[in-house]
């Protein structure tokens, strides 16, 4: 069996020019699905709020709910570096907080990293965390925990001086220690400058090809929300027409009395009777 990929190992990668491969997952059959495939990175994003519980966005996912869906992942992958999202609030309020939610994560959850989201601001903690030998992933450019303030989902960066800042703000998670840093709904050129800049991986979503590895969530690429198809997804398959086509079949055999056949009953030599018939003996 392969060692679990390490942090170090995806810092070796960015050296040699070898591609970074992250991919979300949210249960342990998906995870045991891309653990066959020597995918590296798992993340186990808080976009499971969008995908699989329904919400809007990301900003309900609670810190229960990393942890439920980190553990089911850790069951199911043995490969991959498997890194958590905090969410929404569980990292803002003071020191103390967001080292327990973080503990949560890698001791409850079971996974080996965590990803925080923002620049400057949050540097400081990713710092602490990182001192306690909790190891980080930023997370900068377009923020989905920071969406109302944003004002949407916008690329970000498009201005120089709002360029500059997210430059700024990726030297920052460097310094704090963080091992990787994901740029999101960047403009390519602007995320190939960080990447240079850079001597930790920069993982893109919607940043171009220049980047150090990609994410997708696996929602997204598996046509599995067929009417949300982001333009920075990678579309592989429309397992969501497969399924569909699937159930609306099975639907049609057990109207018409298809389903089950005699293949899939089970049988007995034993002769039963009704209650009434004991009864009338």
């Amino acid at each position: 069996m392969a060692k679990r990929v390490t942090i170090h190992r995806l810092r070796v990668m960015k050296e040699r020019g070898e591609r970074i491969v992250m991919v979300t997952a949210y249960d342990y059959t998906q995870a045991r699905i891309i653990d066959s495939t020597g995918i590296p990175v798992i993340l186990v994003g808080d976009s499971l709020g969008n995908v699989v519980l329904g919400f809007e966005s990301t900003i309900p996912v609670t810190v229960d709910d990393i942890v439920r869906h980190t553990a089911a992942v850790v069951r199911g992958a043995s490969f991959p570096l498997i890194v958590a999202d905090m969410p929404f609030m569980s990292y803002h309020v003071d020191e103390k907080t967001s080292m327990y939610n973080a503990g949560r994560i890698i001791q409850e959850g079971g996974a080996q990293a965590v990803k925080i989201e923002g620049g400057l601001p949050v540097a400081p903690v990713a710092r602490r965390l990182v001192d306690a030998g909790i190891a980080v992933m930023g997370h900068i450019g377009l923020t989905p925990q920071s969406v109302h303030q944003l004002g949407g989902y916008r690329i970000q960066g498009r201005e120089l001086e709002s360029g500059n800042r997210l430059i700024s703000d990726a030297l920052a998670i460097e310094d704090s220690g963080a091992f990787a840093l994901v740029l999101e709904l960047i403009p390519a050129e602007l995320a190939e400058k960080i990447t240079e800049r850079l001597h930790i991986p920069t993982i893109g979503i919607g940043a171009g090809s220049a980047t150090d590895g990609q994410v997708q969530v696996l929602y997204d690429m598996l046509g599995l929300t067929p009417d949300f198809k982001p333009r920075h997804a990678g579309n592989y398959a429309e397992i969501g027409s497969l399924m569909r086509e699937a159930l609306e079949r099975y639907s049609e055999d057990v109207k018409s009395g298809l389903f089950p056949a005699d293949s899939n009953a089970f049988h007995t030599d034993l002769k039963y009777e009704s209650e009434s018939e004991n009864l009338a003996r």
